[in-house]
């Protein structure tokens, strides 16, 4: 099953009544890394009203944490919170920092600014899908190269590695879910000729068409 994460902070920003709302993002992985990412953003905007912040970490949310910072109880943190688990964000912490500009804008209005800032902060965010996976390693003689490649073209694997010597080995990214029919496909394909192996268990991502093997 992927999960999504953040893999790369942003920063958006939005105005409401001439409030400005600054929205920074980082990847975290502890509520520690989480703690100093807010304070790093305390010390870029010090003379700012409030720094409100979220954050999620482990696949299945174990950890989640937000901070209204003086706004008023649950118009701030919790919204920018429920961005983070509507959006099914992982690993990731936001911080809105608040410029006041003169006008209040009431318990609704704080509430929304505080979401579209969080939205707007992930819209410049780099969030991934991480899968989990298997590495797995195919020996063939060199008959088998080409209907090997097929197999994998045609379900669109990403080749990790190949060697080419007395035989070949071609190794490939596969997801966990697809690992029994792809043995089985590739075994079909080369008539049984073919050494299958697992050479690791690791989750992986695409950033573009590159493989992030994390």
């Amino acid at each position: 099953m992927a999960v999504k994460f953040l893999y790369a902070g942003g920063v958006g920003e939005i105005v409401e009544k001439k409030s400005r709302f600054i929205a920074e993002t980082a990847p975290v992985h502890s509520e520690e890394e989480a703690a100093a990412f807010l304070e790093t953003i305390r010390k870029k905007y010090w003379d700012a009203g409030h720094h409100c912040s979220a954050f999620v970490i482990g696949e299945k949310n174990p950890v989640t944490r937000c901070s209204d910072d003086g706004e008023p109880s649950g118009t701030a943190g919790r919204p920018i919170l429920d961005i983070l688990l509507g959006e099914g964000i992982s690993n990731a912490c936001v911080v809105v920092t608040r410029y006041f500009g003169g006008t209040l804008l009431g318990t609704g209005g704080l509430v929304r600014a505080y979401g579209q800032a969080a939205k707007a902060g992930l819209a410049e965010s780099i969030v991934l899908e991480r899968h989990p996976g298997v590495e797995m390693q195919f020996t063939t003689d060199y008959s088998g190269i080409g209907k090997i490649q097929y197999v994998a073209g045609n379900m669109g694997l990403a080749e990790t590695g190949s060697e080419y010597t007395e035989v070949a080995r071609l190794s490939y990214m596969v997801p966990a879910e697809l690992a029994d029919a792809l043995s089985a496909k590739i075994t079909e394909a080369t008539a049984g000729k073919t050494k299958i192996e697992e050479l690791r268990k690791v989750d992986f991502a695409f950033y573009g068409k590159e493989l992030l093997v994390l």
